[in-house]
């Protein structure tokens, strides 16, 4: 599909604009708009939301998700290369689209969004995980986003959604798992993207649980979680032993055998011992 407005095709916007992505920022554009529309219908029923984009650079995910219904978008560009571009999509999606430049790790974008938001990106590869644990861990609980929906490296994609036992799992898949239910819905190869990354990507979406899965302080979960995992080929009473003196005890009373490794355990016996951590 060429397009999916009344606007030109993606290629002719890069070549109109000369928009060649830039690796310093991380970026890979999509050119097919029935991707990026697809990628869009993988957010849900947006006819009543806005929305918050990432990295639109030159707006082919910005395009799907205003030809999807979205009732406003709101999208965080720090190439300033790429405005002009957008300002054309503003143009013909009159007062849907609002475009900030900026740095997204700088920029509090609450005050220009009103719920219910949904948040949707093909998020720039050397940001993605910072943005993503920022989203899911909000002083308050539920955020102020639906949803997320976002692409990834494959590689990340799957540390998101992994279980226990598997190289993937560790602490993105419990940070991710806790609060929301996580389920890659699409995969693309390198050639979808210009220029071709060296690694495939895939499409992440993540609903907001009204509550933690499992009961937990937040703060002792994240201490336990990450002295476990990193060191993660060590058994957990070596490995934990700087959280607790008696970890051992607070192991066995959390239902989980000292011997054990960071990789075996689960989410819920994890929230399990950052009860009994936090116990007196």
């Amino acid at each position: 599909m060429s397009t999916i407005d009344n606007l030109p095709p993606l290629r002719d916007v890069i070549n109109t604009h000369d928009l060649r992505a830039r690796k310093s920022l991380g970026q890979n554009f999509l050119l097919d708009l029935n991707l990026t529309a697809k990628i869009a219908r993988q957010a849900g029923d947006l006819t009543g939301c806005d929305v918050l984009e990432i990295g639109p650079g030159p707006g082919g995910l910005t395009r799907g998700l205003l030809s999807e219904g979205a009732r406003r978008v709101l999208a965080i560009e720090k190439d300033p290369r790429c405005l002009p571009a957008l300002a054309e999509i503003a143009d013909a999606y009159p007062g849907r689209l609002q475009v900030i430049e900026g740095d997204a790790l700088e920029i509090d974008p609450l005050q220009h969004l009103t719920p219910p938001i949904r948040v949707a990106a093909n998020l720039p590869y050397n940001v993605g995980t910072e943005l993503l644990v920022r989203w899911l861990t909000p002083k308050d609980w539920p955020p102020y986003w639906q949803s997320l929906t976002l692409m990834f490296q494959r590689e990340v994609a799957h540390r998101i959604v992994a279980e226990p036992g598997s190289k993937a799992y560790g602490r993105l898949a419990l940070l991710a798992q806790w609060r929301a239910d996580a389920q890659i819905v699409l995969n693309l190869p390198p050639e979808a993207f210009t220029p071709p990354p060296k690694v495939s990507s895939a499409v992440v979406h993540l609903t907001a649980l009204p509550q933690p899965r499992f009961p937990a302080d937040a703060a002792v979960l994240n201490r336990v979680v990450a002295a476990a995992f990193n060191q993660r080929r060590k058994m957990l009473r070596a490995a934990l032993k700087g959280v607790a003196p008696d970890i051992e005890d607070r192991l066995l009373a959390a239902g989980i055998q000292p011997t054990e490794r960071a990789e075996q355990v689960s989410l819920e016996a994890f929230c399990a011992l950052a009860r009994a951590v936090a116990a007196p």
